[in-house]
């Protein structure tokens, strides 16, 4: 396993990290999970889940080694009559935060993490008041090392990377979510891994932006959903028609600057073993440029990049957002709550669509943007 200095931190993390949120099973079945993660050399793990079971299976599996692991810990995340929620109501804060110290048998956090900010807001509520001073005080007195953030919005991660608060974030970084819409030739949308610049390639600006910043400033990444909630690892369900590997997804996400350590959700221990084998992986086998710039043309056509250029929806929809939570809701036999949740802090909801079809013609790809309104109103309903 290979380490890489997490931003200005001082901590070395693996390179494959580990998304605790599928230890759903029997405390058991955590153990050998984590024994595994542990004896291959994973260090880092994700703890954003609020329900108590798998905080107690966490707990219960880091236990032999629990001075080795760098841990994650989020503020925000809560449990309230049996489901998750995220708040930043102070008092519910605190008694989830403290839960999760007790369920994972630890009296500090390596790194807090302000969970899942996605719009200006709620980026507002964060950043002032009683919540922030709660986060201080928690780091001030030790009980987390250092302050992170959670989003999905590159806009937001710059935001809350230039406060000079965060000195880490948990983000969603994959090919379809860093795309450009498709130029003339497929081979302009990835350049090689080694000649990337601002302007230089296909990712979107923002994004582009977002992760050079976090290399000026010494902000170091962790990585989530790094195969698009599955969606990557299926030729049919790939936005770019091909399926990738695993190992192609993690290379593509560590060739982001500023990026430490990919943080995949397993729920066998052959999934971890799999993600694992990147270390060992040849550069053949690394090589997703190759394999997205061999794509099929007809690989974006019917199916949403989450590129934006959709907006403006007339009804304040965001459907990129949208389609993308929908997308990895399907990857499931059911929807996850976390999923759920965020779909359920969109300020505006898929059912709002009135058909006006106002968003389709800007749609590079062509996707019947009302018809997925409704799929998606119906997915959560």
């Amino acid at each position: 396993m290979r380490y890489r200095e997490l931003g200005s931190t001082g901590i070395k993390v693996s390179e494959v990290g580990f998304g605790g949120e599928w230890l759903t099973g029997t405390p058991g079945q955590a153990r050998e999970m984590l024994e595994r993660a542990h004896e291959l050399g994973v260090n880092v793990v994700d703890c954003w889940m609020c329900d108590p079971h798998v905080r107690s299976n966490l707990g219960y599996g880091i236990t032999p080694h629990k001075d080795d692991w760098v841990i994650q810990g989020q503020i925000g995340s809560v449990w309230q009559d049996g489901q998750y929620t995220r708040t930043r109501d102070v008092t519910l804060v605190r008694a989830s935060f403290e839960d999760e110290l007790e369920r994972l048998g630890v009296d500090h956090f390596d790194l807090g993490i302000i969970h899942y900010v996605d719009d200006d807001e709620d980026f507002e509520r964060c950043f002032g008041g009683p919540f922030l001073d709660y986060v201080t005080k928690l780091k001030d007195a030790g009980t987390i090392g250092h302050i992170g953030l959670s989003t999905h919005r590159p806009e937001i991660a710059l935001r809350a990377v230039k406060t000079g608060i965060v000195e880490t974030l948990l983000f969603s970084c994959n090919p379809a979510f860093d795309i450009m819409p498709a130029s003339a030739q497929l081979e302009d949308l990835l350049a090689e891994p080694e000649s990337y610049s601002v302007g230089g390639t296909g990712i979107d600006p923002v994004r582009e932006r977002l992760y050079a910043t976090c290399e000026r400033r010494c902000v170091g990444i962790t990585v989530m959903k790094p195969f698009a909630g599955g969606r990557l690892l299926d030729a049919s369900l790939s936005p770019f028609g091909v399926a990738l590997t695993p190992k192609q997804c993690i290379h593509y996400a560590l060739t982001r600057p500023a990026v430490a350590s990919v943080l995949a959700g397993y729920a066998t221990v052959g999934q971890l073993e799999e993600a694992v084998s990147y270390e060992d992986a040849t550069t053949d086998e690394l090589d997703y440029a190759s394999v997205l710039a061999g794509a099929p043309a007809h690989g974006y056509a019917g199916q949403c990049t989450y590129c934006g250029h959709c907006a403006p929806c007339t009804m304040g929809i965001e459907i990129n957002m949208v389609n993308k939570l929908a997308d990895l809701a399907r990857m499931q036999d059911e929807v996850p709550d976390s999923v759920r949740g965020h779909y359920e802090a969109l300020k505006v909801h898929a059912d709002a669509c009135v058909h006006c079809h106002a968003c389709e013609p800007r749609c590079p790809f062509g996707v019947p943007i009302a018809e997925r309104m409704d799929e998606a109103a119906e997915l959560f309903a």
